[in-house]
């Protein structure tokens, strides 16, 4: 019991906000010590976990460039490029997204996150294309948010498993596998296509009914 000494630590150095690395490091030592490990031993281990983990702080990076980008005024530029396009319309902007990331999931290409994407482009992007005769309602501006994320989401779950190597590919080959059912990567990926597409055209109908909602609303107000 005394080996999850290091878990104690972390609650009230969290509670208490003292410096997180620090914490981390002590609840470390503390862990190693518990456990009968030597100095030399728990600095192995740890340097082992940092180096195995390093590429986490490519993602905290992009965080950092992405806050820099809000603040000169990224998510107002994405929103007035989108009103220039006159046949724009929040649905529209969204289904020709979900086809891309799905496209780009299938090809294993990194592009999209609800952080690094959707909050910061798309998500102004339709907003600014539903903004076009007058400013939507907090309601209709939830919506907007939701099914905005969603859209990432049926993107990257049914686009990746169309591409041969992706770990959900290799991870439900090895799941059959360890029940005895021999299944090749091809055949999961062949069998993902038609979700995919499945996915997409659904998709494409909620963004179309999004449409309808956003004008109702406006009807609704006396805006058009």
């Amino acid at each position: 019991m005394i080996k999850l000494v290091g878990i104690l630590i972390i609650i009230v150095g969290f509670s208490l906000k003292l410096d997180t690395i620090a914490i981390v490091l002590i609840a470390g030592l503390a862990t190693g010590a518990a456990a009968g490990m030597d100095f030399t031993e728990i600095l192995s281990t740890l340097g082992t976990a940092f180096i195995q983990t390093r590429y986490m702080s490519l993602f905290l990076l992009t965080l950092a460039v992405i806050g820099i980008l809000e603040r000169n005024g990224l998510r107002e530029r994405a929103s007035q490029c989108i009103v220039q396009l006159k046949e724009a319309t929040p649905g529209r902007v969204l289904s020709i997204y979900v086809i891309i990331r799905t496209l780009m999931s299938a090809l294993s290409i990194r592009l999209g996150g609800h952080v690094q994407f959707i909050r910061p482009l798309i998500y102004p992007m339709v907003k600014g294309a539903g903004e076009k005769t007058e400013k939507i309602s907090p309601e209709i501006d939830e919506k907007i948010k939701a099914v905005s994320n969603s859209v990432e989401n049926y993107g990257n779950f049914f686009g990746q498993n169309v591409f041969v190597a992706s770990s959900g590919v290799l991870l439900i080959v090895g799941t059959f596998g360890e029940v005895g059912i021999k299944v090749l990567p091809y055949s999961v990926s062949k069998a993902s296509i038609p979700v995919a597409i499945i996915a997409i055209i659904l998709s494409c109908i909620q963004n179309y009914f999004l449409d309808k909602k956003i004008k109702r609303n406006f009807k609704e107000k006396g805006g058009i």
